[in-house]
């Protein structure tokens, strides 16, 4: 199940009904844009218990077109790369629930 924005926002206003619906999403505008402009000025985000967040330049390559067979060239970009935290890795393979 992929979550999205709309639903994060339901459910944290449903844990915090002391604060506004539109200041929520005020808030995860600002948290999500400050995560993006990290990664686009080559920095490392680390969420505390969940993972990293980094960004990594992949190498321009020749790739084949799976459904046509052509060959096109790739020119080379920033791609964001994950780690998670033990934590989170403990909480997965174990089964946790909070």
């Amino acid at each position: 199940m992929a979550i999205v924005k709309s639903k994060l926002i339901k459910q944290l206003s449903k844990n915090f009904p002391n604060f506004l619906k539109k200041d929520i999403e005020k808030f995860t505008d600002i948290i999500l844009k400050e995560i993006q402009q990290s990664l686009k000025r080559g920095e490392r985000v680390e969420i505390r218990g969940w993972g990293t967040l980094s960004t990594k330049i992949q190498k321009s390559s020749i790739r084949r077109n799976p459904k046509t067979g052509e060959k096109i060239a790739v020119p080379s970009k920033k791609v964001i790369q994950w780690k998670m935290s033990k934590e989170m890795f403990k909480k997965i393979n174990n089964n946790e629930e909070e």
